[in-house]
């Protein structure tokens, strides 16, 4: 499901991600579940919502990294 607000993201982004990461996983998950409607679009057995989630990450981890903290900063 997409997410309207940060705020209704899972605890695990939400904890550790800067408010601008946040918002950058929010657009890219919101727009990968609306490509990965189709089955035949995504590789394997991943569902929609894991497809979504996989491409989130990869959007935040463009500009962001983990940090010894656990925490994500800006690269």
């Amino acid at each position: 499901m997409p997410y309207k607000h940060t705020s209704e993201l899972p605890d695990a982004v939400r904890d550790h991600l800067p408010d601008h990461a946040q918002a950058i996983y929010k657009e890219a998950y919101n727009h990968a579940w609306d490509e990965y409607a189709d089955k035949d679009k995504r590789d394997g057995d991943d569902s929609r919502e894991e497809v979504a989630h996989k491409v989130a990450w990869s959007a935040v981890k463009k500009d962001y990294a983990k940090g010894d903290d656990g925490d994500w900063h800006r690269k």
